[in-house]
C-alpha cells in the first residue's frame, strides 16, 4: 500500500528528490485518494499523472536527480532530466494546457484517451495534496464569514443554533463536515456513496448517520436547540432533501453544493432518481441517457434553491461549476442577463461575496506545509511557531486564524502525513517560512515541504471562482496565474505547477502553485524573501488595478514597508460624476 513516508525512508541524491516523493506518494495515500488504483487523488478525475508506468519513472527521476538538473513533466508525462542550476527549480509541471481552439471537454477527452492529456485538477497533478484538510480551514472561513456578513452574527460569535445544507462527502467536499462543526454550526450534507459517508464517520468527521430527510432536518433542529455543533450525514440524494424543505417549510439559513460538477456528465453529479450504483452502472452504458437524468436533476435541482432563496436562505456557488453546470443543463434563467454567463449568475459564487472581499483581497490564503519527517513532534512544534508569528488583535481574519492554528491539533485534521492548512497573508507566510527554516536549520525540526493550494490570491484564473470579485472584465484572463508560474520558476521554488481547469473543469480556469524544501539554508530564506512575497501579492496587485478596495489598501501599506525594493502600481480613481460632466460638456458643446 502506497503512504507517504519518513523522507530518510527515500532513496535520493538531493532532498528535494526525495521530498517530493513523499509528497506523490502522500497524494496516492489509501486514506487520501480518491481512486488510488487509477491514481486520482480527488474530484472524480484529479490524476498524480495518466498511469503507473509514468509513476514509476517519475520515481526513479526523482532518486537519480542532483541539485544541478531539472525534472520536466508534461501532462504526467516524465519528458526528462535536464541540466539546470542549483538556483533553477528541481520539477517543473504542466497539466492539460490546451491550444485554445481545442480546450473543452470533448477534445480533453480524446487527448486523455491518446494519453496526451492529464488532468491534474489543482494539488493532484501538482503533488501538494494534504486530505481534505487541505478546505478545512478555507470551507470554516467561508460559513463563519457567510454566516456573519449575511445573517448579521457578530465578529466574536460562531454558527451555534443555525443550520448549514449542502451535498458532497468525496475528497474535498469530506472536508464541509468538519468544518461546519469547527464554526460551531449544524451541517446535514449529503452524499450517495455510502463508502464515502463510511469513511468521514470513520474519522470523526460526521457523527450521525441517517437516510430519510425527515430525520436529519429533525436531528438538526435538536441540536440547533441545544446549541451544539453537529455534522449530520444524509444518505441520499441532495435533491430529495431540498424537496423535503421546500415542501416541509424547514428553515435553513446556509445552503451550497459541493459535487464534483466540473464533471458533471462524467459521475461528479447523481442525478435525482438514481442510486449510485445505477449512476455507474448507466454512466457506462447509456452515456446520453445518463445525461438526460442529469440535466433533469440539475433543474429540478435549481428549482429548489430559488424556493428556498425567496423564503430568505443565502445560497451560494461553493466553486465547484455548479451554477455553469446549470446553464449548460439548459437553464439560462440562472444568469444576470438571462442569456450567458458573460454577466455572471443571479446566485454569488463564494469568492464573489465572501473569500474575495474578505481573504483574498488582503492577500489572505490556504498556506501549507508538510512536515517530511513524519513526525508528529515537528508538527506540533510548527503549529506552535506559526501561533507565535500571528498578532490576533491586527484584524478579524488574524484572530480567526489564530484560533484555527490555536485548535489545530485538538480538532484532528490530519490524514496521511504530518501537514497543516493555515490561512495567511504575504508577510505572514515569509516570516511563518522564515522561522520555520530557522528551526530546520537549528536541527529543532526535521526538513518541512511548503506550499498552497492552486486556489488562492494570485494562484487562478477563474471568472467562475477564484478571479469571480474582479469586475474590470479581467475575469476572464489567464495573465495572473501564469506570471505567478514565471515568477516562481524564477525566484528559485523548488517545484512550479500550472494547470488548465482546475476544480471547475476544462478551459475555466488557468491554475498554478509552488512547493519549497525548507533545508535550513541561506539559499532557501533568499528564495523565502523573495517569492512567497512575490506569490501573493502579485494576485493583490491585480485585484487592486481591478480597483478592489481592500485591495488597493494592502498595496498602499506593501508599497510603503517594501520601499526600495517592490512597487505595486496603483489605480487613481475619478470622481465619476466628474467623469460623466466632463462627456456631457464635450456631447454638448
Amino acid at each position: 500500500m502506497i503512504t507517504g513516508r519518513p523522507i530518510d525512508e527515500y532513496k535520493g541524491k538531493c532532498i528535494e528528490g526525495k521530498a517530493f516523493q513523499v509528497m506523490i506518494d502522500n497524494n496516492l495515500d489509501f486514506d487520501i485518494a480518491l481512486y488510488p488504483y487509477e491514481l486520482v487523488t480527488y474530484g472524480e478525475t484529479g490524476q498524480v499523472c495518466q498511469n503507473w508506468m509514468q509513476y514509476r519513472i517519475i520515481k526513479r527521476y526523482l532518486e537519480e536527480m542532483t541539485q544541478d538538473q531539472t525534472l520536466v513533466v508534461e501532462s504526467g508525462h516524465p519528458l526528462g532530466l535536464f541540466a539546470s542550476s542549483s538556483e533553477a527549480p528541481r520539477v517543473i509541471i504542466t497539466n492539460a494546457l490546451m491550444v485554445g481552439v481545442f480546450d473543452d471537454p470533448e477534445n480533453l477527452h480524446r487527448a486523455a484517451a491518446l494519453g496526451v492529456a492529464n488532468y491534474g485538477q489543482m494539488t493532484a497533478g501538482g503533488w501538494m495534496y494534504i486530505g481534505p484538510q487541505g478546505i478545512v480551514h478555507g470551507t470554516y472561513s467561508t460559513i463563519l464569514n457567510a454566516g456573519r456578513t449575511k445573517l448579521n452574527i457578530p465578529p466574536d460569535r460562531d454558527l451555534s443554533g443555525y443550520l448549514f445544507v449542502t451535498s458532497g462527502l468525496g475528497g474535498m467536499s469530506g472536508a464541509q463536515g468538519k468544518a461546519v462543526e469547527i464554526a460551531g454550526g449544524v451541517g446535514i450534507i449529503a452524499e450517495v456513496d455510502y463508502s464515502r459517508i463510511q469513511t468521514r464517520h470513520e474519522q470523526e468527521w460526521v457523527h450521525d448517520v441517517v437516510d430519510d430527510p425527515g430525520k436529519a432536518f429533525e436531528l438538526a433542529n435538536n441540536y440547533q436547540n441545544r446549541r451544539e455543533r453537529r455534522a449530520i450525514a444524509f444518505y441520499g440524494n441532495v435533491v430529495d432533501l431540498l424537496e423535503y424543505a421546500v415542501g416541509h417549510h424547514v428553515k435553513i439559513d446556509l445552503l451550497s453544493d459541493q459535487t464534483s460538477c466540473h464533471a458533471v456528465y462524467e459521475g461528479g453529479y447523481c442525478p435525482q432518481g438514481l442510486t449510485f450504483e445505477q449512476r455507474t452502472d448507466l454512466l457506462e452504458k447509456d452515456h446520453k441517457k445518463f445525461k438526460e437524468y442529469v440535466n433533469t436533476s440539475l433543474k429540478r435541482h435549481y428549482e429548489q434553491i430559488k424556493i428556498l432563496v425567496e423564503r430568505g436562505t443565502y445560497f451560494f456557488d461553493y466553486g465547484n461549476s455548479f451554477l455553469k453546470a446549470v446553464f449548460d443543463a439548459g437553464v439560462k434563467a440562472i444568469c444576470k442577463n438571462g442569456k450567458d454567463p458573460i454577466d455572471g449568475f443571479i446566485f454569488p459564487s463564494y469568492v464573489e461575496d465572501i473569500m474575495g472581499p474578505l481573504l483574498f483581497d488582503y492577500g489572505y490564503g490556504p498556506f501549507r506545509w508538510v512536515c517530511l519527517s513524519g513526525k508528529r513532534d515537528d508538527l506540533l512544534k510548527t503549529d506552535a511557531a506559526a501561533m507565535e508569528c500571528i498578532d490576533p488583535d491586527r484584524r478579524f481574519q488574524d484572530k480567526d486564524n489564530y484560533v484555527w492554528i490555536r485548535h489545530a491539533d485538538k480538532n484532528n485534521l490530519v490524514v496521511g502525513t504530518q501537514a497543516r492548512i493555515l490561512y495567511q497573508d504575504a508577510m505572514g507566510r515569509m516570516n511563518i517560512a522564515l522561522k520555520f527554516n530557522e528551526m530546520v536549520r537549528n536541527r529543532d525540526i526535521g526538513p518541512v515541504m511548503l506550499g498552497r493550494d492552486h486556489h488562492d490570491t494570485g494562484g487562478t484564473d477563474s471568472p467562475f471562482r477564484e478571479t469571480a470579485n474582479i469586475k474590470d472584465g479581467s475575469n476572464i484572463m489567464a495573465d495572473m496565474a501564469t506570471q505567478c508560474f514565471a515568477g516562481n520558476a524564477a525566484r528559485g521554488m523548488s517545484l512550479v505547477a500550472l494547470h488548465n481547469g482546475g476544480g471547475v473543469g476544462i478551459g475555466n480556469a488557468i491554475n498554478g502553485g509552488f512547493g519549497l524544501v525548507l533545508n535550513g539554508s541561506e539559499r532557501v530564506d533568499n528564495i523565502i524573501r523573495s517569492a512567497i512575497p512575490w506569490d501573493v501579492m502579485g494576485g493583490v496587485a491585480r485585484r487592486a488595478w481591478a480597483r478592489n478596495k481592500n485591495s488597493i489598501d494592502t498595496s498602499i501599506k506593501y508599497n510603503q514597508t517594501r520601499k526600495g525594493t517592490d512597487h505595486i502600481t496603483l489605480p487613481f480613481i475619478p470622481d465619476e460624476n466628474l467623469v460623466k460632466d466632463l462627456v456631457a460638456d464635450v456631447f454638448n458643446e
